[in-house]
């Protein structure tokens, strides 16, 4: 990525001790008396991406990471089969990033979180706006029933049907296929719980497949415990649609006003259709839209630039 500055050392790191048996990782980098920002992944249970540390300047920013409960290096990992998927949820995150927040005595922070990490960056601050400086949220997505029925429903299937057929393949019984995976996922068989995280992991890439700039199946490239604790999770929360009422998020937009915001958008985005940033942008009052005609979900060249650029123009702010 062009632009981007040197990877910053980890200054230091913990583990957040939720109370109910998770242990969230967090780490701090860049400068300790720097504009706050904190980092929220993708997946749900992508975990901490390397490289999005290096679009903030760290000699202004105090930059900020955590694993999602489950993912990453948090405890316990939900590629263990004991792991108590109930302990994780929505609000179980949304809890989490508050006493984050409280611990590391952050008084307001910008959220930076692309694809499923800009609903819960959204959600957060719905729920504490007066806790977020600024907002910047690539590939933008609200994980509502609509987008969960496109993405893992059939929705874009009718542009792919070899890869959705192949992703239907271990699924024996009709009804809800999310359904079906998160049974899979919770098999006593690790081989079938494998099985059934590489053929997601595979649909999440066949998705992407037709864009021309990023790295090849990034949601497969994972280590095997890693693949399996992102298909189970994401599962998860797709059969809930993200625990969040029908379109309560757009509903909330009006609460951000005041906040800046810029959601930034590739066109060719098929995971992440259009439609959901463009509509948030003409509900929060305080937002900029900026589409980007040769970016997908993985963005472009141009793309990651422009949102560079965004990070270092709220630096000052």
């Amino acid at each position: 990525m062009s632009g981007t500055h040197s990877s910053t050392e980890v200054r230091q790191s913990g583990m957040l001790e939720t109370g109910d048996g998770n242990r969230v990782y967090w780490e701090e980098r860049g400068n300790p008396d720097g504009k706050p920002a904190l980092i929220v992944h993708g997946g749900p249970g992508g975990g901490s991406p390397s490289g999005t540390p290096k679009l903030f300047d760290p000699e202004r920013y105090r930059i900020i990471l955590f694993d999602q409960r489950g993912c990453g290096r948090s405890t316990p990992h939900a590629s263990e089969l004991a792991t108590d998927m109930s302990l994780n949820t929505t609000e179980h995150l949304l809890r989490d990033m508050e006493q984050l927040r409280a611990q590391l005595e952050v008084e307001r922070w910008l959220l930076f979180g692309g694809s499923w990490g800009s609903a819960l960056s959204v959600a957060y601050a719905e729920r504490h706006p007066e806790r977020v400086s600024e907002m910047v949220l690539p590939a933008f997505w609200l994980m509502g029933r609509a987008e969960v029925d496109w993405l893992y429903r059939g929705g874009v299937a009718q542009l792919f049907p070899a890869e959705w057929e192949r992703f239907r393949n271990d699924v024996t019984e009709p009804g809800d296929v999310v359904a079906a995976y998160v049974t899979l996922m919770n098999d006593p068989d690790v081989q079938v719980r494998s099985r059934a995280a590489l053929n997601w992991s595979a649909w999440e890439d066949a998705v992407l497949s037709l864009e021309l700039h990023g790295k090849p199946a990034p949601f497969s490239d994972r280590a095997s415990a890693d693949l399996l604790a992102f298909a189970r999770i994401c599962a998860h929360y797709a059969t809930h649609d993200g625990w969040f009422d029908d379109g309560a998020l757009l509903r909330g937009a009006e609460i951000l006003a005041g906040i800046p915001g810029v959601i930034i958008h590739g066109r060719l985005d098929l995971s992440c259709p259009f439609d959901a940033a463009w509509k948030f942008a003409q509900a929060w009052p305080s937002a900029e839209l900026v589409t980007f005609a040769d970016a997908g979900h993985k963005g472009s060249p141009a793309m990651h630039e422009y949102v560079r650029n965004t990070v270092a123009r709220f630096a000052g702010l």
